[in-house]
């Protein structure tokens, strides 16, 4: 188990288009996604040059650990070594789980998608995968041509698989429930957080069904 696994539990923030790119509004949106409850935080983000990609992540470190909370980089292993942030989360088109991890080390925390596939997960944990994210499971306004995701395969997983479980596409509080019902450790939303016009409260809504 690598650093973090363990209270990998509840609220996964992935940061959205507009917050990493409309000028000076990052810093305090992700302050107030982590006074909200979040447990832990992506930085996604694909539309800034590397240079600006790199000092969001290193200003967003001091953040994320005064919080007690992981930061994770989206698919940019290279980037998440060179700031020392905590792990990176790979989707299935990404570099390799175990070149991560030679770059990242043995306490990095390696997340990878798997869409509706069991079998990705299972190649993803056996691949050494602190956890594995299903998705989507309702309609996303971030990816909104994404393959669905049936609750059945997050039973199966859930009955299966020994890491963290995240579900993501489309989750409002609402549909939390369901999904920890179903086996999700970690629930994730982008723009159900940050095109929040309240961040700090949407941020609380998802939390609290975990408490």
């Amino acid at each position: 188990m690598s650093a973090g696994e363990s209270r990998l539990r509840g609220l996964y923030a992935i940061t959205s288009q507009a917050v990493v790119t409309e000028p000076g509004r990052l810093l305090g949106a992700v302050a107030a996604a982590l006074r909200g409850g979040v447990r832990l935080l992506q930085y996604r983000d694909k539309w800034n040059p590397a240079a600006v990609r790199e000092r969001h992540v290193r200003r967003l470190l001091p953040l994320c650990r005064a919080h007690g909370v992981p930061l994770i980089v989206n698919d940019d292993a290279e980037l998440a070594r060179a700031t020392g942030a905590d792990g990176v989360h790979l989707g299935a088109a990404d570099a390799a789980l175990d070149e991560a991890r030679r770059l990242l080390g043995r306490r990095a925390l390696i997340g990878a998608t798997c869409g509706n596939s069991l079998q990705r997960a299972r190649a993803a944990v056996a691949a050494g995968a602190d956890y594995v994210a299903f998705g989507r499971f309702f309609p996303s306004t971030t990816k909104p041509d994404a393959p669905p995701a049936e609750l059945a395969t997050l039973r199966a997983a859930r009955a299966e698989l020994d890491v963290p479980l995240c579900a993501i596409g489309g989750v409002s509080p609402d549909h939390v429930p369901l999904l920890i019902e179903a086996g999700a450790d970690l629930v994730a939303a982008i723009a159900g957080v940050f095109d929040a016009a309240d961040v700090e409260t949407a941020a609380r809504a998802y939390a609290k069904c975990f408490t």
